[in-house]
């Protein structure tokens, strides 16, 4: 297992291109279940969950290779069961359900972390699918899926469900009729995964907004489809140019899909100008104190959260962050804290006071967002600031060290 080593309070100088967005590359390349024709997608990230990916299209049928930013896809005969092994260690796993349903009438999928379906937003997806035609029975850890065609249907979502919205989507373009969705997510990963079905052939209309109209077509053929840039990553670096007192230039940075998150940011006291598909970034003053609270896009992202708590700890005055969107993320928190913050947590509400200068310590990640909230702090800190368990962080980022160093960073991977 490895670790990071970080002698901290280097700013941060020089250029970083953001890598491919995880987030809109998974359900992407689960989609490829869906074509006839071999597809190529580029902009790939180089991360454990695509890697993972490769595997689940692979063990389902759909010939998957991936290298060089680069993965191309053939069909092939479709398997409809994702086994347990890959799909406990990613929970989008999940998104194979709706082209499985859509091109075989039938899937086997493993629950996420082998939890009960109430206890996961699936449930979402499963009673969408529902809507549709499809019939599931849970037993033994999976979903067992089946249908007879499935057919278009009026889906409202209770909540905006990002994975669901994308389940539907996929299920949506094959099938006989109109779908329609309300209260769709409108993120900007699940406009890229719409484009992506658009160029394959689909006829969607809406996406980016909360209603989507799907009309099915009888079948879709391959592409070349470049994935966006990770917004989540960007605003990562951003805040890794502020936390060091540094300037950056960040290349291809997806800035159309950050309002939420660069107005929060110039109002800490971020500088930030756009140069064509460039954002240049600089903090030489004092960061300010700020609220924020988590929402679905267009709000402030869940992703975000924690990279941002790591600003808090350092601008002046006292900032909330308010966490709307998972009830069990605020495990950094007490890491945080190891380093030097102060930090109160009252129910889905941090209450942070700022002004604190981080002390390198040994920390422990808990989660990918989490992981590289304590990057973030230990590039500031004083002294040496040891993580461990950053497998988490792989799942999320291009081999961050890599990316840092280049930039002033002391940052080193070592085994542990």
């Amino acid at each position: 297992m490895d670790k990071l080593i970080i002698e901290g309070g280097v700013p941060l100088r020089g250029a970083v291109r953001i890598s491919g967005s995880k987030n809109a590359a998974l359900p992407i390349l689960f989609a490829s279940i869906l074509p006839d024709e071999p597809v190529t997608f580029l902009n790939v990230p180089n991360l454990r969950d695509i890697h993972t990916t490769v595997r689940l299209l692979n063990i389902l049928g759909c010939e998957t290779e991936c290298s060089d930013g680069a993965a191309h896809t053939r069909p092939g005969a479709l398997n409809p069961e994702a086994p347990y092994d890959l799909v406990k260690t990613m929970r989008a796993s999940v998104l194979c359900l709706g082209p499985l349903l859509a091109r075989l009438g039938k899937a086997k999928v493993a629950l996420p972390g082998g939890c009960a379906i109430g206890a996961r937003p699936v449930d979402l997806h499963i009673a969408a699918l529902e809507k549709m035609g499809a019939k599931f029975e849970l037993e033994g850890g999976y979903i067992y899926g089946t249908c007879r065609g499935l057919r278009g249907a009026h889906i409202h979502f209770d909540f905006p469900t990002v994975g669901g919205t994308e389940n539907l989507l996929m299920a949506a373009v094959l099938a006989k009729g109109e779908t329609v969705l309300e209260n769709a997510a409108r993120e900007p990963e699940v406009v890229d995964l719409a484009q992506f079905l658009v160029r394959c052939g689909a006829d969607i209309e809406g996406q980016g907004t909360s209603v989507i109209r799907i009309r099915g077509v009888k079948e879709l053929h391959g592409c070349t489809y470049p994935i966006m840039a990770d917004r989540i990553e960007a605003g990562t670096f951003i805040a890794a140019a502020a936390i060091t007192g540094g300037e950056l230039l960040l290349k291809q940075c997806p800035v159309e899909g950050m309002d939420a998150v660069l107005t929060k940011f110039a109002d800490m006291g971020i500088e930030m100008i756009q140069e064509g598909e460039n954002l240049r970034v600089a903090c030489e003053g004092q960061l300010q104190a700020v609220d924020v609270t988590t929402q679905p896009y267009p709000g402030f992202p869940t992703d975000l959260q924690a990279q941002t708590m790591a600003l808090m700890c350092v601008a002046l005055g006292t900032s909330t962050m308010k966490e709307t969107i998972f009830e069990n993320r605020f495990m950094h928190v007490q890491e945080l804290t190891r380093l030097g913050a102060d930090i109160r947590l009252s129910g889905n509400t941090a209450i942070v006071r700022g002004g604190v200068e981080f002390k390198g310590a040994p920390v422990m990640a808990s989660d990918l967002r989490a992981s590289a909230s304590l990057v973030l702090a230990g590039l500031a800190a004083d002294g040496v600031t040891e993580i461990q368990r950053i497998y988490h962080l792989d799942r999320g980022y291009e081999r961050i060290e890599d990316k840092l160093r280049p930039l002033g960073a002391r940052i080193v991977r070592v085994k542990e």
